[in-house]
């Protein structure tokens, strides 16, 4: 077989085709496999064989001439994409609570007021999310303290804590809501973010364009296995704050101050979806010297986080915050000594310096990109900090890491994309290791470890003079 180097472009797209036709027949092998506490090993391999099969159809993409690589892009986008589908969600419950959000507000009540096991809500449970007697088996189900003598139980997580999303995550689950036929149970959340996914490929694809850039950089977040395993099969809402966070950095690019703003209009959105786009802050004021130009984003943003929590504050009793500061508490980011969190920094200092080492770590990107930073490039920036941020605080979430993955493809470093990899097998190992801190320092050291590598190589080229035209960060 030839080196992929010296493919021809006809042989080379024949190459690609074969191998996104294996990642999409594996991907659906993946779905319907299990889940990762019966089998995690095993769902890992899969996971594994996934990400191998990937890595081979972009090496032979780009070979691809770019003109003939778009609509191979798409193709492969939407295929990919519907594997997610084949199957209810696998590794994660989070879209049971979407769903049930959605069908509070349904009723006219706020998400915040009631837990989901309230007797007030009763009215409200059907079988699907609230199964009962001989059909409450199984691990993830949740006991349900009964109100008839019947055993009841539930498929949403921590069903005696209120919800933590924030109002546009809530107002996607009304809209979910209303849109569903009778019965739909998980499908409609699945189709919404298959369809979301694939916006996010059309932005991505459309920035690219119109910057004149490589058009096949897209396919990290096109074709990349964790896009239809956490953001289509899992449903996570997460996707809506990258779309959100991706089309509003596109804007944000702009010199004109009004597409400034609206990008932060956008950024705001994201971060009223799910707090984490918050990252993409400081590579939003890459470069930015005038008060008025960080004002342009910064205020609006703010403005929009702020407007689209009032609806909420008038028609809730309770705080619209939820159990957001439990949650932080009972995944030890606010307690070093936890399992796993901060790992890496944990190997090299004290526990109890470990969280103000992240600040400080931190704190420092954040200058660097905001006064190095490449004004035209945001998302060069945001990658910067997004990714370190992973490293050091090593999530045990692998979904969390969607927007990475397409701060990736707007940038085109690919070595960050070690990152979601390693949150994917800290996620789906920690079963089968019993949660050890040395899974999550072996992945995300390994991850750590080929960015440095790649940034140090990156570095040598642009100083010999091969790294192109582009300007780069000195700290890519």
């Amino acid at each position: 077989m030839k080196p992929l180097a010296a493919l021809t472009p006809r042989t080379a797209l024949v190459t690609t085709a074969l191998a996104l036709t294996a990642l999409t027949t594996v991907l659906a092998l993946t779905v319907v496999h299990g889940d990762h506490a019966s089998d995690p090993v095993g769902l890992f391999g899969w996971y594994a064989a996934c990400w191998a099969l990937f890595t081979a159809a972009v090496l032979a993409l780009h070979r691809v001439p770019p003109r003939r690589a778009a609509w191979l892009i798409v193709a492969g986008a939407v295929a990919v994409t519907v594997t997610g589908l084949l199957g209810p969600p696998r590794t994660s419950t989070d879209s049971y609570r979407y769903a049930w959000d959605g069908r509070v507000q349904s009723a006219g009540l706020s998400p915040y007021d009631h837990t989901p096991q309230d007797p007030a809500l009763a009215l409200l449970r059907d079988p699907w999310l609230f199964p009962t007697d001989a059909a409450c088996t199984g691990p993830e189900l949740a006991p349900v303290p009964p109100s008839d003598g019947t055993r009841h139980c539930t498929r949403i997580n921590r069903p005696a804590v209120h919800t933590i999303y924030p109002p546009v995550a809530e107002a996607y689950f009304l809209a979910v809501d209303h849109l569903s036929p009778t019965g739909a149970r998980h499908k409609p959340l699945q189709i919404g973010a298959a369809l979301i996914s694939l916006g996010i490929t059309g932005a991505l694809l459309l920035i690219l364009r119109r910057r004149g850039e490589d058009l096949r950089q897209a396919v990290y977040w096109a074709w990349c296995p964790a896009v239809p395993l956490e953001a289509v099969n899992n449903a996570h809402v997460d996707v809506l704050g990258v779309l959100l966070a991706v089309a509003g950095l596109g804007l944000v690019a702009s010199r004109a101050l009004t597409r400034r703003a609206a990008g932060g209009v956008l950024i705001g959105a994201a971060i009223a979806t799910k707090l984490m786009p918050a990252v993409v802050l400081p590579g939003a004021l890459s470069g930015v010297r005038r008060v008025r130009d960080a004002a342009a984003v910064l205020l609006p943003a703010a403005a929009f986080v702020v407007l689209a929590y009032l609806p909420y504050v008038l028609l809730s009793h309770g705080s619209v915050f939820g159990y957001l500061g439990g949650y932080v508490e009972e995944e030890g980011y606010d307690d070093a000594s936890a399992a796993s969190r901060y790992s890496l920094l944990r190997l090299v200092l004290p526990d109890t310096w470990a969280f103000p080492g992240l600040v400080a770590v931190i704190a420092g990107v954040c200058v660097y990109v905001m006064w190095r930073g490449d004004p035209r490039r945001p998302w060069s920036g945001a990658l910067l900090v997004a990714g370190w941020s992973f490293v050091l605080l090593t999530p045990g979430y692998s979904w969390y890491a969607l927007l990475l993955i397409a701060l990736v493809a707007l940038d085109g470093r690919w070595e960050w994309l070690g990152i979601p990899l390693a949150g994917a097998a800290v996620y789906v190992l920690g079963p089968a290791f019993g949660h050890r801190p040395a899974l999550t320092d072996l992945a995300y050291g390994a991850a750590a470890a080929l960015v440095l590598v790649m940034s140090r190589v990156r570095r040598r080229s642009v100083s010999s003079g091969a790294g192109g035209s582009r300007p780069q960060m000195a700290a890519r």
